[in-house]
């Protein structure tokens, strides 16, 4: 008996926690409701041959300067296996259980690498980092390459296509 109501207790500890964070996450959605949605990829570009596809992870979208503060308005917080296709419109994510998002070039402000964001930390410059305004808000979009050679090949087609991240 007295194990019985250890597990009880302990999947009722467990259930309380998981509705805290669910309310947490839905609260940080609402508090985010102002943020733009991300435009939608191009008319049949996951058809076109693009400039470059790498592999790799999608880690998250933050507001500039707040690394550790992910958007989790529009799916834009939920990590993802993903494939980031570098298109002469932008770049497009590909996420696996989540939306594509699609970054336009004319939109990318900067890139640059980072050793991490929101939960994922890596070595020093492991991160790709796509600086961009989303309708205002100036965002940091974080991908990490499956091979660490790709990440140079990925921020070079990306300052090839985005006139403001040459500058």
């Amino acid at each position: 008996m007295d194990q019985l109501t250890t597990v009880l207790g302990t999947l009722l500890l467990l259930a309380v926690l998981f509705a805290l964070i669910r309310r947490g996450w839905a609260g940080r959605v609402r508090r985010q409701a102002g943020i733009a949605a991300p435009p939608a990829p191009p008319a049949g570009a996951e058809e076109r041959e693009p400039r470059l596809a790498v592999p790799g992870m999608y880690v998250a979208t933050t507001e500039t300067g707040a690394p550790l503060e992910r958007i989790a308005a529009h799916g834009l917080g939920v990590r993802a296996r993903a494939r980031a296709l570098v298109l002469d419109e932008g770049v497009l994510f590909e996420r696996q259980g989540a939306a594509p998002l699609f970054v336009p070039a004319a939109d990318v402000v900067a890139v640059g690498t980072s050793s991490g964001m929101v939960g994922k930390f890596v070595e020093k410059d492991g991160l790709a980092v796509l600086t961009w305004s989303l309708g205002g808000t100036v965002v940091d979009t974080g991908f990490r390459t499956q091979r660490a050679e790709d990440k140079r090949r990925l921020l070079a087609e990306v300052e090839a296509i985005a006139p403001a991240a040459r500058s």
